[in-house]
């Protein structure tokens, strides 16, 4: 993992650190979880509240020990305070009220750190900057809101997000060539839709094209994410109801849910865009 500067350790305690409080952990439960992270109680070891306690470790642990907390702490609150951030999550009101949970403070905070964290971990660096290209091109306010959703929230939601920015940019695409589609048409039927009208589909290929083999088959994967994200999104992403005893997938399945999505709508919309510039069907 990167190296998390002091300064940006700063915007991390202004998310983490509620007035001596951290997140909302109990005195108890934030000894286990710093245990379990990096190998120390801290509240027990400094004898201070959570929040000074949490100070008084950052000031002089490794960077790397540094880096390990911060992204433990965060990743945490990913998870686990959606309703705070994410102003479309389903159940962010307060049980009996109308009151929402969602802050726009912490939003825009939670923002800068999930950007901080992007860059420590590396894994992400490559989809980030294809989303941020895709969110350029789009004219659509809505779907670049869906990219940034799918990348900020929680795996279920991420899940669900991903399967939908597809259907979006394949009714975009149809849309914009004046292909007329069904609204009971599913991911599958509108892949092959907008992937025949742009003459992406297997069939396309003529056998006498260089590498027809290897495009046929690559084009036929390709095919594939739409409907497996979906068949994934069914039983684990959002919009559907979960029973109490619901296990989602982790932040790894999510992350490759997420990559698929992203693949496939960058693929497809900068192969409309090209051959509405160049007014030809080029692969």
């Amino acid at each position: 993992m990167g190296a998390i500067t002091k300064r940006e350790e700063g915007t991390f305690l202004m998310l983490f650190n509620r007035n001596g409080y951290v997140l909302n952990f109990s005195t108890n439960d934030f000894d286990v979880f710093t245990t379990n992270s990096i190998g120390e109680a801290l509240c027990e070891k400094f004898g201070l509240s959570k929040g000074k306690s949490l100070t008084a470790y950052l000031s002089s642990a490794s960077d790397e020990d540094r880096a390990k907390l911060l992204s433990d702490l965060f990743h945490y609150y990913e998870d686990n305070m959606e309703y705070e951030y994410n102003e479309n999550y389903e159940d962010n009101v307060y049980w009996g009220s109308s009151i929402s949970r969602y802050d726009e403070r912490y939003a825009k905070i939670y923002k800068k750190c999930k950007a901080i964290i992007d860059r420590a971990e590396g894994g992400s660096s490559a989809i980030a900057k294809t989303a941020d290209n895709l969110k350029c091109k789009f004219s659509s306010e809505y779907m670049s809101q869906q990219i940034d959703l799918m990348q900020s929230t929680n795996p279920t939601n991420a899940i669900g997000l991903a399967k939908e920015l597809i259907e979006s940019c394949c009714k975009t695409v149809l849309e914009e060539l004046g292909i007329e589609w069904n609204r009971n048409d599913d991911v599958p039927q509108l892949t092959n839709k907008t992937m025949g009208a742009l003459n992406l589909l297997p069939a396309d290929i003529q056998q006498t094209d260089q590498g027809a083999d290897a495009i046929k088959a690559v084009l036929g994967n390709l095919r594939a994410i739409p409907s497996k994200l979906a068949e994934i999104r069914n039983p684990f992403g959002s919009g559907h109801g979960k029973s109490a005893s619901f296990q989602g997938l982790e932040e790894r399945h999510a992350k490759l849910a997420v990559g698929c999505s992203i693949t496939f709508v960058d693929f497809i919309w900068s192969t409309f865009e090209n051959q509405k510039e160049t007014g030809t069907k080029v692969i």
